[in-house]
């Protein structure tokens, strides 16, 4: 991991643009973000789900919804040029951003300390892919405010609620059709891997839409913000994430198949399962699209020949896990 703060930031090594509206504004605006993109020599491309928001009323927005408080840490992910990273700052009291891209990754810091210069002390970046990020500078972030690249928004997120607990509150900015998997609900024809995932970490609601003209260059989807409240209690089982993940990744697999059948793999038997689920209180012939996370761990724990440790309390202590790696994140 390679990292920098922005304390002592040298002068911007390129034009850094200034708003030029009648009430200077620290935010930047369409023209602002052309601009220093064309400075840059940045291209938006679509293999990194790059898309800029260019609408200040929009960030400021975004911050609003997400609650962030003037002692929050926030920690961002995918700043791009920096359109919500100057929002959250003029309200926050530090915001780490997490950039993978070279060219947005080296800018950032200077165009923070050219537009906000009173802030760019509260102002950390990590130049690093989100997916591996397993620390950050300064203090533990408390809340996590993202324009997600669509493209691995949902492994994304779950990696970072895992990796960091003390995040409190979340909202994140995704495709529309993922929102709503994100934010889905038992019985739901969208109810999913995501859906259920996410609701082991948190409550999850939808939070708005977001039109697709605010963006530069203007994606061909819809957007949508997901508020996700941290758990103040973890949920209650002997079974680790990971084990449930697994019975979760294994009921959608094949979604169609009542889970006597599709848990056939992971029980080692159609049999097995049928045991298992029965345990569980869970009927064989339902589907996963209609167990909540609870029935999930559950099922885990009457796993067989699962052998759990005695007195073991519920955990949220294992290692990082996104389920197959094959599974894309609107599924």
């Amino acid at each position: 991991m390679r990292g920098a703060a922005a304390d002592g930031v040298r002068a911007p090594p390129y034009p850094c643009p200034v708003s030029t509206s009648p009430a200077p504004d620290a935010l930047l605006g369409p023209a602002d973000i052309r601009e220093l993109a064309a400075v840059l020599g940045v291209r938006p491309t679509k293999q990194r789900g790059q898309n800029f928001v260019i609408d200040a009323n929009t960030v400021r927005r975004i911050v609003r919804t997400a609650e962030v408080r003037p002692d929050d840490v926030v920690v961002e992910v995918g700043p791009g040029l920096g359109s919500l990273t100057l929002a959250l700052l003029e309200t926050a009291d530090r915001v780490t951003a997490v950039e993978i891209d070279d060219v947005l990754a080296g800018a950032l810091p200077a165009t923070i300390a050219a537009r906000m210069p009173e802030r760019a002390e509260r102002f950390a970046l990590v130049h690093c892919d989100a997916m591996r990020v397993t620390e950050l500078p300064g203090p533990a972030p408390t809340a996590l405010v993202a324009n997600l690249p669509y493209n691995v928004a949902v492994p994304v997120l779950l990696h970072m609620l895992e990796t960091f607990p003390s995040i409190e509150r979340t909202l994140v900015m995704v495709q529309s059709e993922v929102a709503d998997r994100l934010a889905a609900g038992p019985g739901s024809k969208v109810y999913g891997v995501p859906s259920v995932k996410a609701n082991w970490y948190a409550e999850v609601k939808r939070a708005g839409a977001i039109g697709r003209k605010v963006f530069w260059p203007a994606p061909n989807v819809d957007s949508g913000l997901v508020s996700l409240v941290r758990r103040t209690e973890p949920i209650r089982t002997t079974a680790s994430r990971r084990e449930v993940f697994a019975v979760v990744d294994a009921a959608f697999a094949q979604r169609r198949k009542t889970l006597r059948a599709a848990l056939a793999g992971w029980a080692g038997s159609a049999a097995r399962a049928e045991e298992a689920l029965v345990a569980a209180g869970v009927s064989p012939q339902a589907r996963g699209e209609a167990l909540t996370v609870e029935e999930f761990a559950r099922i885990a724990e009457a796993a067989p020949d699962r052998e759990t440790p005695a007195g073991s309390p519920a955990s949220l202590a294992s290692p990082a896990s996104l389920g197959s790696p094959k599974r894309k994140d609107s599924e």
